[in-house]
C-alpha cells in the first residue's frame, strides 16, 4: 500500500508538470488558430529568436522501401537499417534555409537570407540578423534574430523557408519553425502540408495591427523561389540570380 501511495503521488506530480509545461510554454499556430499577439503575451520586446529545425519522415522511407518487398518471404528485411534505405533514396542531402523579407517604416525593403550573404544586422536597420547554420552532422536548423526593441521601425516581415539547389523534398521532411520571445511562451508553426514539388514556403508574417505586434501563420508553399513568394505577398523587390536591392 505504501508503494502504491508513492507511485500515485509521483504520477500525479509528473502529469501535473507535463500538462503545465505544455499549456503555458507553447502556443501552436494552426489553420484554426492562425495568429497570436506578441504584445498581449508581453513578448514584444527584446530579441526574438526564430529557429528552423527539421527531421526526415522515416515512415515515408520505410513505406517506399518496404512496398512489395515480399516481407513474408524475407522477414529479416524488417531489420534492415533505415540509414541505408534513406541513403539510397537520396534524402540525406535535404538542406533547408530560412530567410526573411522585410519592409521598414521608412519604406526600405530587403531580404535577410544565406543566399547572397545577406546576413542583416541586429542593432541597426533592418534589425534582423541571420546566424550561421550547421552543415555538419545532424541538421540543427538555422536561426534568425529580430530586435523587437525596434519594432516601431519595422512595418512588416515575412519569414520563409526554401530548398536551394537540391531536389524539392518538403514532403520528406518534418519541418518546424519555433519563435522564442525574450519573454512569454514560445510559438510553434509546423510545415505540415504535403507539397512534394515546392521549393519555398512562406511560414509566418509579422506586422503591427492596431498597435499590437501580431504573428500570423501563413504556411503557403510555392514551386519557385523567393521571387514567387514576393509576387504572392506584393513585396516588390527585384530578384536576380541572388538578390539585388530595388533601384
Amino acid at each position: 500500500m505504501g508503494m502504491a501511495f508513492w507511485d500515485n503521488l509521483w504520477r500525479g506530480k509528473a502529469s501535473q508538470f507535463d500538462s503545465g509545461s505544455a499549456s503555458t510554454n507553447s502556443i501552436e499556430l494552426t489553420k484554426r488558430n492562425p495568429s497570436v499577439s506578441l504584445t498581449k503575451q508581453g513578448a514584444a520586446t527584446g530579441n526574438l529568436r526564430v529557429n528552423l529545425s527539421w527531421r526526415m519522415r522515416t515512415s515515408d522511407i520505410e513505406g517506399r522501401s518496404r512496398q512489395g518487398s515480399g516481407l513474408l518471404r524475407h522477414p529479416f528485411k524488417l531489420f534492415k537499417p533505415d540509414v541505408v534505405q534513406a541513403h539510397t533514396l537520396g534524402v540525406v542531402n535535404v538542406d533547408l534555409d530560412i530567410g526573411c523579407m522585410y519592409e521598414l517604416a521608412d519604406g526600405t525593403k530587403g531580404v535577410v537570407q544565406p543566399l547572397g550573404g545577406f546576413f542583416g544586422s541586429l542593432n541597426e536597420a533592418p534589425y534582423i540578423k541571420l546566424s550561421g547554420d550547421d552543415r555538419f552532422g545532424a541538421p540543427s536548423g538555422e536561426t534568425i534574430f529580430i530586435n523587437l526593441d525596434h519594432r516601431e521601425e519595422i512595418k512588416r516581415l515575412l519569414v520563409f523557408v526554401y530548398i536551394y539547389d537540391r531536389t524539392p523534398a518538403f514532403d520528406r521532411t518534418h519541418a518546424n519553425v519555433t519563435l522564442y520571445p525574450s519573454n512569454g511562451p514560445r510559438v510553434e508553426i509546423e510545415l505540415d502540408e504535403r507539397a512534394p514539388q515546392a521549393r519555398s514556403c512562406a511560414v509566418f508574417s509579422m506586422e503591427t495591427v492596431k498597435g499590437e505586434l501580431v504573428v500570423r501563420r501563413e504556411v503557403k508553399f510555392v514551386y519557385g523561389f523567393q521571387a514567387e513568394l514576393d509576387r504572392l505577398y506584393g513585396w516588390g523587390l527585384q530578384w536576380g540570380r541572388g538578390y539585388k536591392t530595388k533601384t
